[in-house]
C-alpha cells in the first residue's frame, strides 16, 4: 500500500518530532532524523508499507529458541533478592 504523507511542521524541543498528516487529516509525530535529509515543512512524502511475512516468521523462530533456551536455564521457583 503507498500513501502520502505531509509533512506539517517540526516539534519538540529541538525540532526533532516531524508532523506528518495523513490524506484524511489525521497527523502523528515521526522522528525527524528518519525522514530522507533535507526534507521541510510543506513537503510531501511517498511512503510504501507492506507485510514482510519471511521477516515476521524469523522472528517468531528467533523468539522460540530464546524461550527454549531460557526454559533450559531456568531453575524454577522464587527470585531471591
Amino acid at each position: 500500500m503507498k500513501i502520502r504523507l505531509a509533512i506539517d511542521r517540526f516539534d519538540g524541543l529541538r525540532k526533532e518530532l516531524a508532523v506528518l498528516l495523513t490524506e484524511d487529516g489525521r497527523s502523528f509525530d515521526f522522528p525527524r532524523d528518519l525522514l530522507p535529509q533535507g526534507s521541510r515543512a510543506g513537503e510531501l512524502l511517498s511512503v510504501e508499507i507492506e507485510r514482510d511475512l519471511a521477516g515476521t516468521a524469523e522472528i517468531q523462530q528467533r523468539s522460540q529458541e530464546i524461550r527454549r533456551d531460557l526454559d533450559r536455564t531456568d531453575p524454577g521457583g522464587d527470585i531471591a533478592l
